[in-house]
């Protein structure tokens, strides 16, 4: 059989997004210019933004062709591209999700078509570099770009082209989306890995690309962290759950903290309960410390006060979807 060469394919590319006004513009017009000679029509899904987002995307679509505004009633990124997959994928070769709120290399799309076709993958996922402008984003930035805020994952670290069990999400063949269900809905965060396990159990290959990556801005408040790792730990667990799968080394170290916080109320009886607190908390500061004096980066202190938001966060969502499905299942 004769592979197809990327000029051939059909395309979808799904940007879901909510109140992106300071981004869409932008974004579409590089990804419109970076669609070369692929027949490639752009999805912005959006969850009811009301900062202006669908006005710009609507005034873009008089002028860029194969441009589309579609609602997403339930918001979720994941109803997002089902939504997008089942309106507009009839016919079409891969799905390509893009992220709002981040940048890309202009020939993106075209690397990630290219990486299909030479390796045969089902799915084509990329690393992310992790950029901020204002202080705490930037010391965010530093954190998620080091192993005390990422674990050493290789979609946060990137990596060569290499098989993967999972990465960040960016193109999919529809036929594999379409055969395992497309993303699961009850997910608000953390649907790309539980799709992924979905993905391999069937059968399907995720090739983790050296050739291109994305560039991802954090958070630039600690509650708005705070939410969205909660968001991640009630992800991850509930993914764990689903499949009766085991959390990693990189997972379970975290997982500690707000049992270890909470063992340290016992401070009141023996200070010694304090101490696994007090450990965690000079293990992140000495490793902020070592990144300002190592990589003379001034927001190495302030990065570990970021890793210590998102290690609690994440551990709190997790224990509170585990707690949760427990009494949902009791009260069953």
């Amino acid at each position: 059989m004769t592979m197809e060469t990327p000029a051939e394919m059909k395309v979808l590319l799904v940007i879901p997004c909510l109140n992106e006004a300071a981004h869409i513009e932008p974004l579409v017009r590089q990804l419109s210019a970076g669609r070369g000679n692929h027949d490639m029509l752009i999805v912005v899904a959006d969850g009811g933004s009301t900062d202006g987002t669908r006005a710009i995307v609507q005034r873009l679509a008089e002028e860029i062709d194969g441009l589309v505004l579609l609602d997403n009633p339930r918001r979720i990124q994941s109803a997002a591209v089902n939504l997008a997959a089942l309106r507009y994928g009839e016919g079409r070769d891969y799905l390509i999700r893009v992220d709002a709120h981040g940048d890309y290399p202009p020939d993106y799309c075209q690397v990630l078509l290219q990486e299909a076709v030479d390796t045969g993958a089902d799915s084509v996922v990329v690393g992310m570099k992790t950029v901020g402008f204002g202080a705490f984003q930037k010391a965010t930035a530093v954190a998620q770009n080091s192993k005390l805020g990422n674990g050493g994952a290789k979609h946060r670290a990137g990596a060569d082209g290499h098989w993967i069990d999972h990465g960040h999400h960016a193109l999919m063949r529809l036929a594999a989306f379409r055969a395992i269900g497309g993303y699961d809905e009850g997910f608000t965060h953390n649907e790309d890995a539980e799709l992924d396990v979905r993905l391999r159990r069937a059968g399907f290959r995720i090739w983790m690309t050296g050739r291109t990556f994305m560039t991802y801005y954090p958070r630039s408040r600690p509650l708005a962290l705070f939410r969205q790792y909660m968001g991640y730990g009630r992800g991850r667990a509930r993914n764990l759950l689903k499949h009766g799968m085991r959390p990693k080394l990189r997972q379970a170290l975290p997982l500690a903290v707000v049992p270890v916080a909470i063992g340290a109320l016992l401070a009141v009886v023996h200070w010694a309960a304090a101490v696994p607190l007090l450990v965690w908390a000079g293990l992140c500061l000495a490793y902020g410390f070592w990144l300002a004096l190592a990589e003379r980066n001034p927001h190495g202190p302030l990065a570990a006060v970021s890793a210590m938001i998102m290690h609690f966060a994440w551990s709190a969502g997790f224990w509170q979807e585990v707690i949760g499905s427990r009494f949902r299942r009791a009260a069953a």
